[in-house]
């Protein structure tokens, strides 16, 4: 009825096809632009392309239906919709493509829709989510006003690195200026830039300078990023901007492979230093590698589902609030995992079950939730009573998900997910990634559990926590007076035993055991 020829795709996918309509969801096109530079992506989020297909040879094949999968809650969930799209005068309302008989933009955001129960639920989001459900990767907010990137050029190189490699391998970026106010919102600075308004990174790469044999022998690079304005148009107009003098210092060769073009369409490239300066949010979508096979780093991974739900009783309550409510946090889900490198980097996303596709049912508003990581006994294998060390803690947001990524030391760790306010309730996805395998799982029980043999053999009287911290002035096992020493806590018949801290006489063991016991005269022994 719009055209007579009709496409899914014309001449390929890219993040030109995209043109946000009336719609308030930037948020969702900038995800669709970055979406659209994977093919290895975006042939997950519509499956069977060919097949969904308009034929004109086989028009009997064509159903009028369209099948697209995002990932939600922790699972590829199918989505069908048929092929009637909202238009005015014969015109799409929403999102639609440069070529008028190109339609995947159009069916993919009717799909989303659908997910969410309505177009209106899709008007202001978090583009963090939309790059999550396209790709079941993991997002890591990046605060580029807090970390002090503009002024901090060892963080800011860091940072690019970080930025390089997540683009590298197939990752998703999406960035904005924050808007402070309403009137901020979508205002355009001086600059070209737009307050408020989500851009989809395209490409990242360092820039040779010079031209010809010059070039390869100098050693400077520019490092640059390239953005794409979903409503395509309205482009940066600074330093290295489509018509820029600065791109007189790169060779011809070298712009076309960066594909430099003089036209209002959108797109532009912009140095990391001005990157930094203007924007103030950052969002980075990994793909997280699990398979064997690779060449990349692989991390193993671990999920699981839980709940909070508050009940009357302290022991079956796992509804506490955050550690600002003392009485109640540790009545929380608790979930222990194992570092068994010397240091390992960790990622935990905590992600609680959407609430947008509900807002009729006054439903709408996500819970603020958040997490601790507290360091604990190395054979705890029950509920925490009493707090523990804590070592890190994400921030408390009112978001779908919620990032941390942090290096911890080997040993035994307890992540506690909650709301900010006790009481409240909903269910969670907890993802935890790390180098080596974690045997993360919940922890359910409050104490041994009593068995038929308890009445012969007893049940446990007292629990104690021993705490070794270290060592001092132990002999030299080697002929260079070196040592390699470990410390074995042992009790009631179980060991715990340390870590061995390599050529030291003065280890810093920093450890714990937690001990229930049938016999509380029985002795503890530490070698």
């Amino acid at each position: 009825e719009l055209c007579d020829d009709p496409h899914l795709f014309v001449d390929g996918i890219s993040a030109h096809d995209l043109h946000q309509g009336q719609l308030g969801n930037c948020w969702f096109v900038a995800a669709c632009s970055s979406l659209a530079s994977r093919e290895s992506l975006w042939q997950k989020v519509i499956p069977d392309w060919k097949e969904q297909e308009w034929d004109q040879e086989k028009p009997d094949s064509y159903a009028g239906i369209f099948h697209f999968r995002f990932w939600r809650f922790g699972e590829w969930v199918d989505v069908v919709i048929d092929d009637r799209l909202p238009t005015v005068d014969n015109q799409l309302v929403y999102c639609h493509s440069n070529d008028s008989n190109e339609f995947w933009s159009a069916l993919v955001e009717k799909a989303y829709a659908k997910v969410y129960g309505c177009y209106e639920a899709l008007d202001g989001g978090n583009t963090a989510d939309a790059l999550v459900d396209f790709t079941g990767g993991v997002s890591e907010p990046v605060d580029l006003l807090e970390g002090m990137y503009a002024q901090d050029e060892a963080a800011r190189h860091q940072l690019f690195e970080r930025v390089l490699k997540v683009h590298n391998r197939d990752g998703l970026i999406s960035c904005s200026i924050r808007a402070t106010t309403v009137e901020d919102m979508e205002a355009r600075l001086d600059c070209g830039l737009v307050k408020g308004h989500a851009y989809a990174v395209t490409d990242v790469r360092k820039v040779r300078l010079g031209h010809g044999l010059l070039a390869f022998f100098k050693s400077e690079k520019l490092h640059m990023i390239r953005m794409r304005n979903p409503w395509g148009e309205k482009e940066w107009s600074g330093p290295w901007s489509d018509s820029s003098e600065e791109w007189n210092k790169v060779s011809k060769s070298e712009r076309e492979k960066l594909g430099v073009t003089v036209q209002d369409d959108g797109e532009f490239w912009m140095n990391f230093e001005d990157f930094c300066h203007y924007f103030t949010d950052l969002i980075l979508c990994r793909l997280i590698n699990t398979s064997y096979l690779s060449i990349h780093k692989t991390w193993e991974e671990e999920v699981m589902r839980g709940s909070w739900i508050y009940r009357d009783d302290p022991l079956r309550n796992r509804s506490g609030g955050c550690i600002n409510h003392k009485a109640t946090f540790l009545q929380n889900p608790q979930y222990v995992f194992d570092v068994r490198k010397v240091e390992d980097e960790v990622l935990i996303c905590l992600q609680q079950k959407e609430k947008r596709a509900t807002p009729k049912e006054g439903k709408g508003e996500n819970l603020a939730i958040g997490f601790d990581i507290h360091r604990v006994e190395l054979n705890r294998k029950y509920r925490m009573h009493t707090a523990q060390q804590k070592v890190a803690g994400s921030i408390y947001i009112n978001s779908r998900c919620v990032f941390l990524r942090k290096e911890l030391k080997e040993g035994r760790y307890v992540i506690i997910p909650t709301t900010f306010d006790p009481g409240q309730q909903g269910d969670f996805l907890l993802r935890v990634f790390t180098d080596v395998p974690s045997d993360c799982k919940e922890l359910t029980l409050d104490e041994p559990p009593q068995t038929c043999w308890t009445g012969m053999c007893g049940y446990p009287l007292l629990v104690t926590q021993v705490h070794v911290l270290s060592a001092e002035g132990l002999q030299g096992q080697d002929s260079n007076g070196g040592s390699d020493p470990y410390v074995i806590i042992t009790c009631g018949g179980e060991k715990v035993r340390s870590p061995v801290h390599k050529d030291t006489r003065c280890p810093n063991f920093d450890i714990k055991g937690v001990f229930y016991r049938k016999k509380p005269k029985e002795g503890i022994h530490i070698e």
